[in-house]
């Protein structure tokens, strides 16, 4: 049901929109002022920070050698549309030690893998 909130096009709006209502204290607080338009950039930063930060941290975590060793693995398969959608699902919901770590035979993990194939294999994405 809340599928959306791991998209990247919700992370995107959600970014655009803190954009928007910083911009426009910025502009209300050099026009009037007023203490409460800088409670509110610093209230709306705040909670960019705390909503965007597991969104970031998942990318940023990922060096570009882990990220090359990744891809490398997958090369071997036919469809490599299907193989990079699934490396971004990893990207996205493991940081590099926590997948080094991970119990690649696991339940969880086979679920996920499951999960993301068959999200990769919906015809939105391509």
């Amino acid at each position: 049901m809340f599928d959306f909130l791991d998209s990247d096009w919700f992370n995107i709006t959600l970014e655009i929109i803190f954009l928007i209502l910083i911009l426009f204290d910025i502009r209300k607080y050099m026009q009037t002022k007023k203490q409460e338009y800088l409670l509110n950039i610093i209230l709306t930063i705040g909670f960019a920070i705390w909503a965007l930060w597991p969104y970031y941290n998942s990318y940023i975590k990922w060096s570009k050698e882990e990220k090359k060793a990744l891809l490398s693995t997958c090369q071997t398969e036919k469809n490599a549309t299907l193989c990079q959608c699934m490396d971004d699902a990893i990207f996205k919901n493991y940081t590099y030690d926590e997948y080094k770590n991970l119990d690649k035979n696991g339940s969880d993990f086979k679920e996920f893998l499951k999960d993301a194939k068959e999200e990769c294999s919906d015809e939105s994405w391509f």
